[in-house]
């Protein structure tokens, strides 16, 4: 007994530790961290980018408050509600047109509307070829067709055509009972905005070059002197036109058609009696000849023939047959 009691007790016992820390890390938080940090770093971009673009409205809208006690206009109006006219989205819901020389006219449906964007046909066999208006017969001809669209959208008050030895001036101005353009901004109103997308296809079958011309009356923008960025008549005038521009491509109209853009504020007023006239407040498209359509892209473009006049400028050498001719006039007398 004494032995065996021995034996036994002489034995250790060995008891293994096994740790299972690898086990637990596997089902520990560092990961969320990770992702919650992921999460906000998403939302500061988002929200950053909704910042810039919302901060050239929010910063104008600021200023002009801080100067002039929320009013933008100087007739009283309210800074909101004919600044800051947003459609609910910061991202523009018109539709862009197809940039293609060759865009093809938008089909009209019964109501008239001819803002949903089709698919352009490549064959229209029925469609006649483009045609050049020269003569005051054929600008003539053309008149009669804006004016027959004008009056079928409810604008024919609001519409004047002049033949003049440019080419065809197509007046679309404001009334007192009806206006191209949303006061104070560039928003056509719903008849104009027709009326455009309307002439779209007209002018796709124009091979004249056109004027797109913007005037305002004489109202100006409060606080144009003291931020000189802020919106003026100038501004209001190049976006209106660049609008009557954008409208009428997404009718048809191919780039090509428009020679130049331009904003003249309220520096060619229609009623000299009264510098703030409804009527003061227009649209023009000037068709013009082929003549004068390659005047004015030889006014804007390189200088030919040109010799030094005096030190720092440059003079034009006129072309040799028309300054001969001009010699022998001269002569005569």
């Amino acid at each position: 007994m004494n032995t065996a009691a021995g034996r036994d007790k002489g034995h250790a016992t060995i008891i293994k530790k096994v740790s299972k820390k690898g086990h637990d890390e596997a089902h520990g938080g560092a990961w969320k961290v990770a992702f919650a940090d992921f999460v906000l770093a998403l939302m500061c971009l988002f929200l950053v980018l909704w910042i810039l673009a919302a901060r050239t409205s929010e910063e104008a809208v600021a200023d002009l408050r801080h100067t002039q006690g929320g009013k933008l206009f100087e007739d009283g109006g309210s800074l909101i509600a004919k600044l800051d006219q947003q459609r609910g989205s910061l991202i523009p819901r018109e539709p862009v047109p197809a940039q293609s020389d060759t865009l093809q006219p938008r089909r009209a449906y019964a109501n008239g509307d001819t803002s949903t964007p089709q698919q352009p046909s490549k064959a229209q066999p029925d469609q006649p070829p483009a045609r050049r208006y020269e003569t005051a017969a054929d600008l003539r001809e053309l008149a009669v067709v804006i004016t027959r669209m004008a009056d079928d959208t409810g604008l024919a008050s609001n519409l004047q055509n002049i033949i003049t030895p440019y080419g065809l001036r197509v007046l679309l101005h404001d009334t007192d009972r009806f206006g191209m353009f949303e006061r104070g901004n560039a928003y056509p109103t719903e008849r104009f905005r027709k009326l455009l997308r309307q002439l779209g296809p007209v002018f796709a079958q124009v091979e004249n070059q056109m004027l797109i011309v913007g005037h305002t009356d004489s109202t100006p923008f409060a606080g144009v002197e003291t931020y000189p960025g802020a919106l003026s008549n100038w501004s209001l005038a190049n976006n209106r036109a660049m609008a009557a521009r954008f409208h009428m491509m997404a009718g048809g109209m191919p780039t090509t058609s428009v020679l130049q853009v331009v904003g003249m504020a309220d520096r060619a007023p229609l009623d000299l009696t009264r510098s703030d006239a409804d009527v003061n407040r227009r649209i023009e498209l000037l068709v013009l000849t082929t003549e004068h359509a390659q005047a004015i892209r030889a006014m804007f473009g390189p200088p030919a023939g040109s010799t030094l006049l005096v030190p720092g400028a440059d003079a034009v050498i006129p072309e040799r047959s028309a300054l001969q001719a001009l010699r022998e006039r001269l002569g005569a007398r």
